[in-house]
């Protein structure tokens, strides 16, 4: 393939910088991955991603994704130890949305997979790949100081400096691309620069988590992956993840001054009536693997860049640094790789415009996952935020799907699917869909009786 320029930089090589770098090596002589680590050689915890220590999932929208970018990816993450759920059996699975738990009982039409590892161990193998790419550079242990401008339109590189102490050095790219997640300093740059910053769209979530990684010593509960998600009347929830080399993943959180305890007791304590039996004997003889760790998210924020007048040539902004999601539905990673999709895309048609064509298809990829975790949060009256008509009517309509799919796993599978970003949320209201949630989902609502709005993800682009 042609290349379009010489030297592209991308700035954090968080899993959206890795991704990014993946797909402009396509397209530049040589891509420089700058990040603020010093990156560790395998699975490893390290300062830049503090909700590694929190539950991770690969949404099956998302592993399918990565797989056009690295394939053969799954299956090295099944031979390294990773969880492997679904595919033609989804009844290791548990899932609790807005009081329903829903019925995975029956094989679906069509395999899901679900990857169960810990955020290390993903991205380790992610950047594993992208290491091997012969045209790009890793330079770790290195902060990004400053972007560096030629007159009044042109992004041309960026002062970079190392933890040495020594002086900064200077750069030089056809294109510097932004991944340094919610702490980009994007918005602050153009505002200096006369470009003025990016409207935002905010939920004030306030999601507090306690997590624990555990070793059981004794039987293992028959579920794999164990999510209890919250309610109105409980804002706050569980999960209870599989993950590599036998070890489990216990998080628990509640939004919007909701905290968790930070001790694994406490934990277990607040978990008891939500998770199954055997589940709760298995933790309370557990093994902490390593001091339980808190993290506090305040808000999801959505950078409308692709809504602004004017931008500087030679940037792009990737990842979290346009839209950070409330982490409880995982959907940053699999967002991320249809972002590199997209950009794939827009470097085939050349440099032209670039900014401007990336920014509008990025966000086309992100506005079914954003309608979908804004609308679950503001489904829970204790979350701040005006709610359109468009939200009360999906969260209306989203509480009978749940309903219905208590006991019907047509409507599950459907559900799962749309949750997975493997379709459209359009799906759900397919005409053979409506009559099932009809039928088993709300005659009480037809009958007039009131039932609580409901807090998942699923129905709130449809």
């Amino acid at each position: 393939m042609a290349t379009i320029g010489k030297h592209a930089v991308v700035l954090g090589a968080s899993m959206g910088g890795l991704l990014a770098a993946r797909v402009l090596a396509e397209f530049f002589e040589t891509v420089t991955l700058v990040e603020r680590d010093v990156l560790p050689a395998g699975p490893a915890q390290r300062r830049g991603v503090p909700q590694g220590r929190h539950a991770h999932g690969l949404l099956s929208g998302g592993l399918r994704t990565l797989e056009k970018l690295f394939p053969g990816l799954p299956e090295d993450l099944a031979a390294d130890g990773a969880t492997v759920l679904g595919g033609e059996n989804l009844s290791l699975i548990s899932l609790t949305f807005n009081g329903h738990k829903l019925n995975l009982s029956r094989a679906p039409e069509q395999p899901i997979d679900s990857y169960l590892a810990s955020r290390p161990f993903l991205e380790a193998h992610v950047r594993d790949r992208v290491r091997a790419i012969d045209n790009v550079d890793i330079l770790d242990g290195h902060d990004a100081v400053e972007l560096l401008m030629t007159g009044t339109r042109r992004v041309t590189g960026v002062l970079v400096a190392g933890h040495d102490g020594g002086t900064g050095k200077a750069i030089a790219a056809d294109l510097i691309v932004d991944a340094m997640g919610r702490a980009g300093r994007t918005p602050a740059f153009l505002e200096s620069a006369g470009f003025g910053r990016p409207a935002e769209s905010r939920v004030e979530v306030k999601v507090a988590y306690s997590s624990q990684l555990l070793r059981l010593t004794g039987s293992a509960p028959r579920d794999r992956l164990i999510l209890v998600g919250a309610v109105p009347e409980r804002p706050y929830g569980g999960s209870l993840f599989a993950y590599e080399d036998d070890t489990w993943m216990l998080t628990t959180a509640g939004m919007n001054g909701h905290e968790p305890p930070s001790d694994l007791a406490g934990m277990i304590d607040f978990v008891e009536d939500l998770f199954p039996a055997d589940a709760i004997a298995a933790l309370r003889g557990a093994q902490p693997l390593e001091p339980v760790a808190t993290f506090r998210y305040p808000a999801s924020v959505r950078r409308r860049y692709e809504r602004m007048t004017r931008f500087p040539d030679g940037l792009l902004v990737f990842g979290d640094a346009i839209c950070s999601f409330n982490p409880v539905y995982g959907q940053g990673m699999s967002v991320a790789a249809l972002e590199a999709l997209a950009l794939r895309d827009c470097l085939s048609r050349g440099a032209d415009d670039l900014g401007p064509r990336f920014l509008r298809a990025a966000a086309d990829c992100l506005d079914t996952a954003w309608q979908m975790a804004s609308g679950a949060d503001l489904a829970l009256p204790q979350i701040p935020g005006h709610r359109p008509v468009s939200v009360r009517v999906s969260n209306w309509y989203t509480r009978h799907v749940l309903a219905a799919a208590e006991s019907d796993p047509v409507v599950t599978e459907a559900f799962f699917r749309v949750m997975n970003l493997i379709d459209p949320p359009s799906r759900l209201l397919h005409p053979s869909m409506l009559a099932r949630v009809v039928a088993r989902g709300a005659p009480r609502r037809l009958r007039g009786v009131r039932a609580a709005p409901a807090a998942t993800p699923v129905a709130a682009g449809a």
